[in-house]
């Protein structure tokens, strides 16, 4: 040990740096592949919503369940674990395409949201080690190396985003198969997997000095960790709900899906070479002085992109809610570690358990469910009869909640003017096979065709106001949590300052002390 710092920390950070991208490679990717989903098995944007939150809640889950035990089991042997959930999450997921061969519909929705789940557990695993390892690694500088840790996530969009920009369909051209696509994120597990053999792995603070599992337990009486953990479900509300979604949105609002993506590359870039430089910022202000101020340019951003009219507009508007959401989720479980070291793996665990569970049950399908709700909503007002044939066979539920959104497999052949459906089918018929739901579709559109050329630009209208509408309404959550940092700012100003506290003593002596200025 040289100043408390182990001689493979920078391995070890950098271990876990790769763990964090293979999970957004996957969320990345994911995202760009959303509209094939729905085109090929028949999603509503709900449903999608609830493929992709069904990952963000079983990431959550485990996240909370791991932290219980990291420090008992060993993080070596979780990190083996979260190996092995990878690959079988890979396995399940592309076996999507079979099911729905096999079963419809359903078969392809649990194939693929399982398999998100799974994903989301390996996913989960990982970050229930990879922060309290790097905060013990680092104890002097947790925002610092917190963030350079989570500088993964949005290396990993930058990869999965550029893979599904040179991978997705181009003028007359065809998607590379989704499959492919999601195949990639297996290539950091396997660099992620090869870094760690051979290493120690130090325990937390907390267990260092022998805190008991109840003394950790109880640091959740604290009014402000009750707080943090409220705040925390707002970031993973915010950051991972629009984040499922924004590529799309903004796509719309573009007119034209891969400049989503890049935008999405681009944000992420600024993210990327943002959280390289939280230590610096913090030793200016505070973490909490640094989360007020992300917490004003979340909602500036989103609201300007919920406004947004042209691509100059759309790059200002996520340029500044890049800006804004850059050190939200790092930053949050810094203040956590430093304020309530006695909580080991447990207080840490607890809050992106927290953040993700909040992404998963809220963020994805509540933000998926507001670009139904609005733009049914408007396009039953423009015109009834174009949304009787686009709407959905049945409606969705978020919460109390409940509309009946537009059918993503009827939009996706509409862009495209059926050129897909008609050679998947004309393929079957040189088969000698038949797919009920992909007759059934192509009948619909039979139907539908001699209208099509004025059905397009109300159903493209009323999905563009739906999700403009859905990022509007999501600028509330971070300006809510601006309000919830300055009252904890003043609270903390009212007992002398922010101060990183440390724990000194062992076993049932040892009292939390903040170090001093």
């Amino acid at each position: 040990m040289d100043n408390g710092i182990a001689p493979n920390a920078k391995r070890l950070l950098y271990a876990g740096f790769m763990a964090i991208l293979a999970a957004g490679v996957g969320f990345s990717i994911r995202a760009g592949i959303l509209g094939q989903w729905a085109e090929q098995y028949g999603f509503t944007m709900t449903e999608l919503g609830l493929i992709t939150g069904g990952g963000l809640t079983g990431f959550g889950v485990i996240i909370i369940l791991s932290s219980l035990i990291a420090d008992r089991v060993g993080y070596g042997k979780l990190m083996v674990s979260a190996f092995v959930l990878h690959l079988l999450s890979a396995v399940l997921t592309l076996a999507a395409g079979a099911a729905f061969k096999a079963g419809g519909k359903p078969a392809a929705f649990q194939c693929l949201y399982w398999g998100m789940f799974l994903f989301a557990i390996g996913n989960g695993v990982c970050e229930a080690v990879v922060n309290p390892l790097v905060a013990t690694l680092f104890p002097k500088e947790k925002t610092h190396y917190l963030n350079i840790l989570h500088a993964g996530w949005p290396g990993g969009l930058i990869i999965g985003g550029l893979a599904s920009y040179f991978m997705a369909a181009g003028a007359g051209d065809k998607a590379v198969a989704w499959q492919v696509q999601m195949s990639l994120f297996l290539i950091p597990v396997v660099i992620y997997g090869l870094m760690l053999l051979g290493q120690r792995f130090p325990k937390s603070e907390a267990s260092e000095h022998g805190v008991s599992f109840g003394q950790m337990l109880a640091e959740f009486a604290s009014p402000v960790l009750l707080v943090l953990l409220l705040i925390h479900a707002l970031v993973g509300y915010v950051e991972l709900g629009t984040d499922s979604w924004i590529g799309k949105i903004t796509g719309a609002i573009m007119s034209d899906p891969k400049k989503g993506l890049l935008l999405f590359v681009y944000t992420s870039g600024l993210m990327f070479a943002l959280r390289f430089f939280a230590g610096p910022i913090v030793h200016r202000t505070s973490p909490l002085g640094l989360l007020c101020a992300s917490g004003v340019l979340g909602c500036i951003g989103l609201t300007l992109l919920g406004n947004a009219t042209s691509i100059i507009y759309c790059v200002i508007a996520a340029t500044v809610y890049a800006c804004g959401k850059t050190f939200l989720w790092p930053t949050m479980l810094a203040v956590v570690s430093e304020r309530f070291p006695k909580g080991g793996a447990v207080t840490i665990g607890a809050m992106g358990g927290v953040g993700m569970l909040s992404a998963g049950l809220l963020g994805g399908p509540g933000i998926g469910f507001k670009q139904d709700y609005h733009a049914a909503k408007q396009l039953q007002t423009e015109n009834p009869a174009v949304y009787e044939r686009y709407k959905a066979s049945a409606p969705n539920t978020f919460l109390t909640f409940k509309t009946t959104g537009l059918d993503g497999s009827k939009v996706g052949v509409l862009e495209d003017e059926g050129k897909e459906l008609t050679r998947a089918n004309e393929l079957l018929a040189k088969e000698g096979k038949k797919d009920e739901n992909s007759a059934n579709l192509l009948a619909w559109w039979t139907a539908a065709k001699p209208s099509a050329a004025q059905d397009k630009p109300l159903v493209q209208g009323a999905s563009l106001h739906g999700g403009r509408m859905a990022l509007k309404i999501t600028a509330a959550v971070p300006a809510t949590m601006a309000v919830l940092y300055l009252l904890l700012i003043l609270y903390f100003k009212s007992r002398g300052g922010y101060k990183q506290v440390h724990i000194h003593g062992a076993g049932k002596k040892a009292e939390e002390v903040a170090e001093v200025s």
